[in-house]
């Protein structure tokens, strides 16, 4: 047994099933290795963002890492922006990195650079497997590391040679940590801010946000008059109808102060103090009311579901159900095609336990509110703020998900960064349907260029316009196997989308808005 062959054994031994891909020369024997290994399933991306995207959709879905096969240094800087997306969402990825022989680094091969160092912003645990006796040994304590509460970046760096060396060992995965619960004067100073009558927040976020973690946060503010607020982007949140709904704090500081003001406690599960996403002349970057105490009753690596059980234990919660979310009735809107009339008809033939990949920037600010109600599903958001993030996490949710359809929601200049993602569906016939947000322009950076006091003319608008050639988004789907086509009203919209629900495997629809 080869290096290769003992590292997909031991990872497979450890749980790891899919293996996204974007293989060169170093990674040929670790190639061959899948090839004989049926319990190990390869995705191809022709990307790295796309690898290292799709596998945090996989780890989001699944709570277990997929590992990303990437062809040395600049392979893996080409998956950086999706791994720091990763990072961010506290995904369990196992990253394999191809190196030159270890004989052949010093040479100095144009190829050659310090992947380590590469590695080190995204991942928490790094090695080089430079013996091939220490290979799977290190594939099974990177499954470890990465399922470390609350989920890590693990990654291995695989010399050529100690891939394609005999002398492979199979090795057993060390034991997963657990995640830890909260001491109990934590949770006793938590519920005594909650029944000193005073104004009082949750804000949430982490595992606190799944279904079990809602119910219990729910029945706390149904008790104590609490009021419960998610992170402005989370990992994964359970919503829809029946459920627990949760606001967002808002994206832009200003509005976020306002959500927040006259607060006395701000309660923390799993999430942080709220700050603005980037800095503005005369305007402030922590955003928690002035005189507001911070109370943190978890930390992402505890166990937010425990913590809020012991919480509603101690404020007389333990048996009170909050009422979940009412069903809307809402019909499929009419006229113009707009972000509005778009997320109506989402919501209206949203199926039953869809998974939703958002990324759709300024034209989605409307989604959350109008699929409140909508049936339940499961709910992704870019996370990390680099983007590039929607059509790859879609394609991994739907690799670890296949019996649940996926719908990117996707603003059209964060498409091009990973565009090469609908190919990988069309590949792997995965159950996608893209909502394209064509507005042909970097609408959030035309915001943001007024909101930071900019003066600008026509070459800075120039620079934030996507025209001139205009981006035929049905021909570029097309182009990579997935079908689709463009609409221009909302009546246009309602069919197509109901096709895209209806069709097995990838399907786009170009929304053509202004």
């Amino acid at each position: 047994m080869n290096g290769a062959e003992s590292l997909i054994a031991s990872l497979v031994g450890a749980g790891v099933r899919v293996c996204f891909t974007n293989p060169g020369t170093s990674e040929m024997h670790f190639v061959a290795a899948l090839d004989r290994n049926d319990d190990m399933r390869a995705v191809l991306g022709l990307f790295e963002g796309v690898v290292t995207g799709a596998a945090d959709g996989y780890g989001r879905m699944t709570g277990r890492p997929a590992c990303t096969l990437l062809h040395l240094g600049p392979g893996l800087a080409n998956g950086l922006a999706n791994l720091h997306n990763a990072r961010r969402a506290f995904t369990p990825i196992v990253n394999i990195v191809g190196d030159h022989a270890t004989y052949h680094r010093h040479l100095d091969a144009p190829l050659t650079s310090d992947i380590a160092g590469f590695a080190s912003p995204v991942s928490t645990w790094i090695r080089s497997a430079d013996s091939v006796i220490d290979v799977g040994r290190l594939g099974a304590q990177a499954v470890q590391a990465a399922l470390e509460p609350p989920g890590r970046t693990a990654t291995i760096i695989l010399p050529a040679d100690t891939a394609w060396s005999d002398g492979g060992i199979v090795a057993t995965a060390p034991p997963t940590a657990a995640r830890r619960t909260p001491a109990a004067d934590v949770v006793e100073t938590v519920a005594s801010a909650l029944r000193s009558g005073a104004r009082c927040a949750l804000l949430l976020t982490g595992n606190a946000l799944t279904e079990a973690g809602l119910e219990r946060a729910g029945a706390i503010a149904v008790r104590t008059g609490a009021r419960l607020l998610a992170d402005t982007f989370v990992p994964r949140i359970s919503r829809g109808a029946g459920r627990i709904e949760v606001p967002r704090v808002p994206y832009f500081g200003e509005q976020a102060v306002a959500a927040l003001e006259g607060l006395q406690y701000l309660i923390l599960v799993g999430a942080k103090a709220p700050v603005s996403f980037f800095a503005y002349p005369g305007k402030p970057s922590e955003l928690t009311p002035e005189g507001c105490a911070i109370l943190k009753l978890a930390d992402i690596a505890e166990d937010g579901v425990a913590a809020l059980s012991a919480l509603a234990e101690l404020v007389g919660a333990g048996k009170q159900r909050a009422p979940g979310q009412n069903r809307q009735a809402l019909a499929l809107p009419q006229g113009a095609l707009t972000p509005e009339t778009i997320a109506q008809s989402v919501a209206v033939q949203l199926p039953e336990n869809a998974i939703i990949s958002n990324e759709a920037a300024t034209s989605g600010f409307a989604i959350p509110g109008l699929t409140a109600g909508a049936a339940p599903h499961d709910w992704l958001d870019l996370m990390g703020g680099a983007i590039g993030q929607g059509l790859p996490v879609a394609t991994g949710a739907a690799v670890a998900c296949p019996d649940r359809k996926v719908v990117a929601l996707q603003a059209d200049g964060s498409a091009m960064y990973t565009l090469q993602a609908l190919w990988t569906q069309a590949r792997e016939g995965l159950d996608v349907t893209t909502v394209l947000f064509a507005n042909r322009k970097y609408a959030i950076l035309q915001v943001e260029l007024a909101r930071v006091g900019a003066n600008s003319g026509p070459k800075a608008m120039n620079m934030l316009q996507l025209d001139r050639p205009d981006l035929d988004w049905v021909s570029l789907a097309k182009g990579m196997g997935v079908p689709g086509e463009r609409v221009t009203t909302a009546a246009e919209f309602n069919r197509a989308f109901g096709r895209g629900l209806a069709t097995p495997g990838p399907y786009l629809i170009e929304a053509a808005l202004g």
